[in-house]
């Protein structure tokens, strides 16, 4: 079984964004969305109006805690070959019930994709705002950066906490 990572946020996270699981590329580097062509760290820069992209790693997560966002995966642990959703066997979810004890804050999961999306009913019910984004990876191709860039901007629309730095 592949381990997936602990979720970054902290006691002021109002939204997770939540992928699948980790891909090849970012489990070798322990690293969320380190595949180079992965879109994800460019579609929240745009979205946040905030240069993530060009910042160490360590810095990219301070950054997306300081506008109140979050990141973890619907998967803990998963058996899969590459990196493809398609290909994840044996999906062990995450503790979501021992994360809204204690992260009382988070209201709002937005899934990266329709793989992490399939939870979502499941969330709702845990009283979660949901949105549901169009994937980062540069496996969905049939939207283009700019269209995606629209949906992934209502992280921001329909948030009205104050950003921190």
């Amino acid at each position: 079984m592949l381990q997936g990572f602990p979720p970054v946020i902290d006691a002021t996270t109002h939204t997770l964004i939540l992928g699948s699981f980790p891909g090849e590329a970012s489990l070798r580097a322990q690293q969320y969305y380190a595949f180079k062509q992965n879109q994800f760290w460019r579609l929240l820069s745009g979205a946040l109006n905030d240069n993530l992209v060009e910042l160490p790693y360590p810095q990219r997560l301070q950054g997306l805690l300081a506008h109140g966002i979050g990141l973890w995966d619907v998967f803990g642990a998963c058996r899969r070959q590459g990196s493809l959703d398609a290909a994840i066997r044996q999906g062990a979810p995450n503790d979501f019930h021992a994360l809204q004890r204690n992260y009382p804050r988070l209201k709002t999961l937005c899934f990266n994709g329709n793989m992490a999306g399939k939870m979502r009913a499941q969330l709702e019910q845990m009283s979660y705002r949901t949105l549901q984004l169009p994937s980062s990876s540069p496996a969905y191709a049939q939207m283009r950066f700019e269209e995606k860039l629209e949906h992934w901007k209502q992280i921001v629309e329909r948030n009205d906490a104050p950003r921190r730095r």
